[in-house]
């Protein structure tokens, strides 16, 4: 249990530090309002009904509204200016008999429980209220209200229970009762034998409370037949959550897949494009329309878009032998070619047309003469 309030039991010139637990709980199952069709949480907003904006708990006072229609109103610094001269102190005024306390007075039960230095003191006043068969009546502020309330044992720890004042008994008037009403004997002594026949000692144990049980076994018969729904979290409080961040994520992680594939497939469209017009700049070549160095730019361009693997001077070197190999009998495809000149490398530096090409870039121009089509040279070669 946890302490709900901390002070002192003061019994004449004793003091008793004690902490104060509540001492009974209900048993009912915690039941919540929904909407029937989806199952959301009904909530009650504190909202004023002056603008119709809701309230925060802060910015709430209490009022007192006068007979005349005035209000007063009292904000949490009037009321700590209030005097409580029982604050954090239990003030035992007098010893009662208990038969004199009406039950109707008793409210809220609280055990009493020492702290670890006065469990002497503690002892001593809980002998003496069983000694003399008496309740303590005392006074106590708890949450700001002063109350009245007895101390009693039960078993070996003292109670507090808080009694009403009187003027919170509601006086009994019902003109009904005021009536004659006349009673036979044999009656009354029907009824008298039919509470002797009913006597017992009072055990509350042997007692139920069969509607929670009842319901307790509706709900868990429920669960078992599956017949549940999924709590459904309000709009407002999936992003608090993180649910509607999630969501967002994932939305946005789409999108940007999308964008990319789509950036992707743009670059490569030109390049697929670009093939096609390298190969119909080399047949325009072959029918002398334009020179040879255009159709080497083009296809070095082509080479490129397409991602050839090969080294920037292998690619020269390639691009030295193509145009040589494609271009007409006018156009030499020595080193100093013109058709070479114009061949930018894919490192971004141009082929130099008077250097003659290194051992390595001639082996890659044979090379890829070697392995040029056949039909495609026989072609040429035709033109």
């Amino acid at each position: 249990m946890r302490a709900i309030w901390k002070g002192a039991v003061a019994f004449g010139l004793v003091n008793v530090p004690v902490r104060l637990y509540a001492a009974t709980g209900e048993h009912e199952v915690t039941l919540h309002q929904v909407h029937k069709a989806d199952g959301g949480r009904i909530r009650y907003r504190k909202v004023c009904s002056i603008d119709g904006e809701e309230v925060e708990y802060r910015e709430i006072a209490k009022g007192f509204e006068t007979d005349d229609g005035e209000l007063v109103v009292l904000t949490d610094e009037d009321f700590s200016r209030l005097p409580l001269s029982t604050e954090r102190e239990i003030e035992v005024m007098e010893f009662v008999p208990a038969e004199q306390v009406d039950p109707i007075l008793l409210g809220k039960t609280y055990y009493l429980e020492p702290e670890k230095t006065a469990a002497k003191p503690y002892a001593l006043l809980r002998g003496a209220l069983e000694q003399a068969d008496r309740m303590a009546v005392v006074k106590v502020a708890i949450r700001q209200r002063e109350s009245m309330a007895v101390l009693r044992v039960r078993d070996k720890v003292i109670c507090m229970q808080i009694l009403l004042w009187p003027d919170e008994v509601r006086a009994a008037d019902f003109p009904i009762l005021d009536g004659d009403v006349s009673v036979k004997p044999q009656e009354l002594a029907m009824a008298s034998s039919l509470v002797d026949s009913l006597a017992a000692d009072f055990d509350p144990t042997q007692y139920e409370d069969r509607y929670s049980a009842a319901l307790e076994t509706l709900i868990e018969t429920k669960i078992q037949t599956g017949d549940t729904r999924a709590v459904p979290a309000p709009a407002g409080e999936e992003g608090e959550s993180g649910g509607g961040e999630v969501v967002d994520l994932l939305a946005a992680l789409q999108r940007s897949v999308e964008k990319a594939r789509g950036s992707r497939g743009g670059a490569d469209e030109p390049a697929a494009e670009e093939k096609p017009r390298a190969r119909t700049g080399t047949d325009d070549v072959d029918e002398g329309d334009e020179d040879a160095s255009g159709g080497a730019a083009k296809r070095s361009s082509g080479s490129r878009s397409s991602g050839s693997s090969r080294s920037s001077g292998t690619k020269a070197s390639a691009s030295k032998a193509s145009s040589g190999a494609r271009a007409p009998s006018s156009a030499k495809a020595s080193g100093g070619s013109k058709a070479s000149s114009d061949a930018t490398s894919s490192d971004g530096t141009k082929a130099s047309g008077g250097a003659k090409a290194k051992p390595a870039a001639k082996r890659a121009a044979s090379k890829a003469e070697d392995d040029e089509p056949t039909p495609r040279r026989t072609r040429r070669k035709a033109s």
